[in-house]
């Protein structure tokens, strides 16, 4: 349980609804929220979770630093954005006061591969003030611990490779963007796609700039490589877009996205490491069709070969449960910006 925890949920969107409730639920108390969004700034925060009036409202960003100096959170919940750079004053703001900070960031989950600029930031003042910083999530489980679980009953390993697939429109506008979604395959290829053009030197130029902009399988294999003592010769990214044969409206983007638009994309990142382990990914995000369902699908290839399938996780409530059922390991972590890939096996919260 997680009674005597105080948290902070930074961000007040779709995703904290679950994760409000689920941290409520399990023993924790809110003492605050914060959102940038006006529409959003003095809403009780258990309107927002549906659990009943709490009596807390939503701080606006500017008014943060104040709030969390005065209500001094265990830990703050971060449900914001897809990229590092994009959470960065979030999670530097929590480092720099010594909060714990916990992000569905999806770059976060090991951030190290793509920015190491961003990362390298927040890690040294976290260090400074005693927290730690991490991201986790849905793939923390079905794109990390359920795989390498899978790997621990394996004899010899010759490839693992996964696929997964949801739905954009329950993440946020922010998400749907970073996927292409709505775009026109010339927007698609010149915004999203043209980063895969480039040479293996170019990409590192921007990866240590702190300009690449990953896919989100990219971070899941620097995690898995992390936890099973890989180390990554080089790694590649393709990201193609995704079509329907009619029209599709999106409420997220507020548009209907037009047949021979993209409805979002799929990354297949490609990892090869010394250790002759190739690692293939893909995550395919977009806006579904009614025939579309979220689908987890990996398979260790060798000796033995196994395949899990999981159809129509719930995705969202799963990405939030698991947050929540990280904060123990979160607030017993050493300091700095630690990867779940370090903190060990994901467990159950009771």
């Amino acid at each position: 349980m997680l009674n005597g925890v105080k948290a902070v949920q930074f961000g007040c969107g779709k995703m904290s609804r679950y994760t409000m409730r689920y941290f409520l639920e399990k023993g924790g108390s809110l003492v605050g929220g914060i959102d940038i969004n006006p529409a959003v700034i003095g809403t009780d925060l258990g309107d927002i979770a549906g659990v009943g009036r709490l009596g807390i409202t939503v701080t606006a960003m500017t008014e943060a630093r104040t709030m969390l100096e005065k209500v001094k959170p265990d830990i703050c919940i971060v449900t914001t954005m897809s990229l590092i750079r994009d959470v960065e004053d979030a999670l530097s703001l929590c480092a720099s006061l010594g909060i714990n900070a916990i992000t569905t960031c999806e770059e976060a989950f090991f951030p190290f591969n793509s920015n190491p600029l961003v990362t390298k930031r927040i890690d040294a003042l976290a260090r400074q003030h005693g927290c730690t910083i991490t991201g986790s999530g849905y793939q923390d489980c079905f794109w990390g611990n359920l795989i390498t679980t899978l790997a621990g009953a394996t004899h010899r390993i010759e490839k693992i490779k996964g696929s997964s697939s949801y739905n954009v429109e329950d993440y946020g506008i922010a998400l749907a963007r970073a996927h292409g979604a709505g775009l026109s395959p010339a927007e698609f290829e010149d915004q999203i796609a043209d980063a895969d053009h480039i040479s293996e030197e170019e990409r590192q130029h921007l990866i240590e700039s702190g300009a690449y902009q990953p896919s989100y399988m990219w971070n899941t294999n620097g995690w898995l490589c992390d936890r099973l003592g890989l180390h990554v010769r080089f790694q590649t990214q393709r990201c193609i877009p995704t079509f329907h044969t009619t029209d599709i409206a999106s409420s997220t983007l507020g548009m209907t996205v037009k047949a021979g638009m993209a409805t979002g994309m799929s990354a297949v990142v490609t990892t090869e490491t010394e250790e002759g382990i190739t690692i293939e990914s893909e995550c395919i995000g977009k806006i579904y069709a009614p025939e579309d369902y979220d689908c987890n699908s990996w398979t260790i290839f060798g000796e033995p070969d196994t395949t899990v399938t999981i159809n129509r996780p719930a995705t969202v409530e799963l990405t939030c449960a698991t947050v929540v059922n990280r904060i123990p390991d979160v607030l017993a972590s050493n300091p700095g910006f630690i990867p779940t890939s370090q903190m060990g096996v994901l467990k159950y919260l009771r």
